[in-house]
């Protein structure tokens, strides 16, 4: 991945570090050769937020990157320090929760590795496409273009964290401050979501061991299931009332958020993740439309950082569907690969100011 860019004025200026790094593929479509693409991207580097239009193809986009690349769990989650809950006084399906827990503690490192980790980063790029949209009885299959780009996400404890994630027609940014969470999508006005900050979906897909385990702690195991020719217990965590009214709007009602981890009975790691949404939009004359989204996250390629077993690759499918009183059924499918290139931890110098909200925060909007 490319990660500084020369300097295109005075050939011997100091080049530029860029806030993040490009995946050579997405370089590669720029231009003819290297000094047209460094032109091409400074360009685009400058405008891309003036130019950005209300065409289809960016309003799939930034979709895509608001569903897909920065969605957030349902959940609070203690990050600072791995949480211990007794087995013993738990129902039988509770018990074996927490006993997997632990043996995922143990496969991703160990107590000791992962409450040495104070903070993170990790880059990694992106492909990106719309794989099948159906409205009513119509349905087309074809895949839409693929988009390359990359990623740089920063976190810090407890509950500081930051993403941007740049495509070569768009981008989104965001993050938490420990107060609150939020998202940004080009040079449209950043949002505070509702409620309490909640880690983002992507840490829950094999970079952030302790977060995983210490959202699964409260779950229930609910049976086997055959993932990938891989033996997998699975645990299922349901979002409790609370936090769901906490996320409610007037014209939003978050009906439920259900989330389900499968753990490999032969290597003790989550192999996959999965979390549906339904919530309800209210309309005019008491009429509801009803959106659900079902993401399921395939996690791969675990290596040791540090003494501590990241993922460095895995595949997401989105599915979106809207339905109810008054709308035109729809179904969307989305696709996601992504591959982690670095990961290092704590971080030396990474302040509080690497994670203030825009200045033009919104407030008191659902996510």
């Amino acid at each position: 991945m490319r990660k500084l860019c020369p300097n295109l004025d005075r050939e011997d200026g100091l080049e530029t570090v860029l806030e993040v790094p490009i995946p050579e593929e997405m370089f590669a479509s720029m231009g003819s050769n290297t000094t047209v693409r460094w032109q091409n991207m400074r360009n685009w580097m400058k405008c891309q937020p003036a130019n950005e239009t209300d065409s289809s193809a960016n309003s799939d986009l930034q979709l895509l990157l608001n569903v897909v690349g920065s969605p957030f769990i349902p959940h609070e989650v203690q990050t600072d320090t791995t949480v211990n809950r007794p087995i013993k006084d738990s129902s039988i399906e509770a018990s074996t929760a927490k006993y997997i827990v632990q043996q995922y503690i143990a496969a991703s490192g160990g107590q000791t590795a992962l409450n040495s980790v104070k903070s993170m980063y990790a880059i990694g790029k992106v492909k990106m496409c719309a794989s099948e949209f159906q409205v009513g009885d119509d349905s087309i299959k074809a895949r839409g273009p693929s988009e390359i780009g990359g990623f740089v996400l920063w976190q810090k404890n407890p509950n500081l964290w930051y993403l941007e994630l740049v495509l070569p027609s768009c981008k989104v940014s965001a993050g938490s401050d420990g107060k609150v969470a939020w998202r940004q999508s080009g040079s449209q006005q950043s949002h505070a979501t509702k409620g309490p900050p909640r880690p983002l979906r992507r840490f829950l897909q094999g970079l952030d061991p302790r977060s995983t385990a210490n959202l699964f702690l409260d779950a229930v195991c609910i049976g086997e299931k055959i993932i990938n020719n891989e033996d997998c217990f699975i645990l299922k965590l349901e979002a409790n009332a609370a936090s769901l009214e906490a996320r409610n709007t007037k014209a939003v009602e978050i009906i439920h958020h259900t989330m389900w981890g499968y753990f490999s009975q032969r290597t003790g790691l989550l192999i996959q993740f999965e979390d549906c949404k339904l919530l309800t939009i209210k309309g005019k004359r008491h009429s509801s439309i009803f959106w659900e989204t079902r993401m399921e996250s395939v996690i791969e390629d675990y290596r040791y950082i540090d003494g501590v077993n990241i993922a460095h690759s895995g595949r997401t499918l989105v599915t979106l569907y809207r339905y109810g009183d008054g709308s035109i059924n729809h179904k969307r499918k989305m696709e996601e690969t992504w591959t982690i290139e670095e990961v290092d931890f704590n971080i030396r110098g990474l302040s509080m100011d690497c994670f203030l909200p825009p200045a033009n925060l919104k407030r008191d909007l659902a996510d």
